[in-house]
């Protein structure tokens, strides 16, 4: 079958539908577009029974509805179940967006629109690539399912105990998702890692009131004194975390992934230069994509205490606060970094300094070894649509659900990515090349035919 003939004389097509899609300000984080969310989910719906998806449907959450829909007739074949997301990110600030977030936009060969790349241009891809396979074919390689939420941009509460509950349901033999990006253009990757993440707020207290500078300064603690000592703390000379326990569960790079991450060719004096840097900064002994793909963190977020206005204030604060993020590798546990780093502030608290710490976040990291055959598959059918072999990677940052899948359903989670890093999501002027929209199309099919 000539699916590149196919997808070429369908494209307008294609494209319309999509706009049509990016049209609806499906954002999950302002309880204003509730309506949106859910007309989202619905245009979903619809567009899967189109595509020829059986057993469509929308079930409910304690929040936004999951979206399912399979078509299970390759007895004796593998089954795939595809994650995405139909919700989007807020748009501020509008005022520099170049044309409405949802008013669809294709110039320069880029579609521009919130969810253009993040997640909805890549979802789409999967449900057009099944929809292809069923008109030309009659039947699919393999056995479906689709799996979509509308929460993952507000870290997806409820779909972990949905997929607990709908374990039976969701049985797969691979989770493939498309929502990560290449290397570069014309460098295809596959994700094999995403750093967890924890957060915590600190707080501060010295005296029961600020003080005068002239009164009580030289005489009393100062609660932003003591802070600025306790974050220091933190790290030793090396840029390591000093953290007692801290890399108890992070394990060395394997001879296999510094090859891989080797292959990137990583310029650091290019991204000085744009940065405006002198130097790069972290842990000794490892170059900037390993400690920011398979190294863990402990980031200062944000410092405030004392006085922010105009002019001078001569005063003692007595209280201060700071919000520290970690990334976390390997088999780090969230739960027990967080209680590690507070041993550590509590421990170290300087003289006339209270310390209190609220733990926030959580959210567990994902590794998969890149000789799983699954993979492999993946790389092989991005090297026959883009002519390179996809590089495997590792990421920054955290998708916890994709973690989660892996662990509930005890399947490995392929990621197959055909965004760009600098296609703006999460940002003004988010946009999918459409370059990669045809290449995407084409490149799930030869992954489907193959595995």
């Amino acid at each position: 079958m000539d699916y590149a003939a196919y997808f070429a004389k369908h494209r307008e097509e294609h494209l319309e539908e999509l706009k049509s899609w990016l049209s609806i300000p499906s954002i999950s984080a302002l309880s204003e577009h509730k309506e949106d969310v859910l007309k989202a989910a619905e245009w979903l719906v619809e567009a899967l029974k189109k595509a020829g998806l059986e057993n469509v449907g929308i079930h409910q959450t304690n929040g936004y509805p999951v979206v399912y829909a399979d078509y299970l007739h390759a007895e004796g074949r593998p089954t795939v179940l595809v994650y995405g997301h139909y919700d989007v990110q807020p748009v501020d600030p509008l005022p520099l967006w170049k044309t409405p977030p949802f008013e669809p936009d294709i110039r320069d060969g880029k579609l521009f629109a919130r969810g253009a790349t993040d997640d909805k241009g890549q979802l789409f891809l999967h449900i057009k690539a099944v929809e292809a396979l069923l008109k030309e074919e009659k039947d699919l390689p393999v056995n479906i399912k689709f799996c979509i939420e509308g929460e993952e941009e507000i870290t997806s509460p409820n779909l972990p105990s949905f997929l607990e509950v709908n374990k039976e349901k969701l049985a797969a033999d691979a989770v493939l998702i498309s929502d990560t990006s290449l290397v570069e253009d014309g460098v295809p990757a596959i994700c094999t890692g995403l750093r967890g993440l924890c957060s915590l707020d600190v707080a501060i207290r010295t005296a029961n009131t600020d003080l005068h500078s002239g009164s009580f300064g030289g005489g009393v603690p100062n609660a932003l004194h003591a802070l600025v000592e306790l974050m220091a703390s933190l790290h030793d000379e090396r840029g390591r975390v000093a953290v007692d326990g801290f890399y108890d569960d992070v394990p060395e790079l394997s001879p296999v992934m510094k090859e891989e991450f080797d292959k990137l060719n990583f310029k650091e004096d290019k991204l000085k230069a744009e940065l405006g840097l002198d130097a790069l900064y972290g842990e000794e002994g490892y170059t900037f994509v390993e400690r920011i793909g398979a190294r863990p963190t402990l980031e200062l977020n944000g410092i405030y205490g004392g006085f922010q206005g105009e002019g001078t204030k001569t005063v003692l604060p007595c209280e201060a606060h700071a919000k520290i993020t970690c990334r976390l590798v390997g088999k780090q546990n969230p739960e027990d970094i967080l209680d590690k780093i507070e041993r550590h502030l509590l421990s170290h608290a300087p003289t006339g300094a209270r310390v209190s710490v609220d733990k926030r976040e959580k959210g567990n990291p994902f590794s998969i070894d890149p000789t799983d055959h699954l993979l492999q598959k993946a790389a092989d059918a991005y090297e026959q649509v883009y002519g390179k072999r996809a590089v495997f990677t590792k990421d920054g940052g955290s998708i916890p659900i994709v973690e989660a899948f892996s662990r509930i359903l005890n399947v490995p989670v392929v990621l197959m990515g055909f965004g760009l890093p600098n296609e703006n999501l999460h940002a003004p002027n988010e946009h999918f090349n459409l370059h990669n929209f045809d290449k995407g199309l084409l490149t799930i099919v030869e992954y489907l035919k193959r595995i």
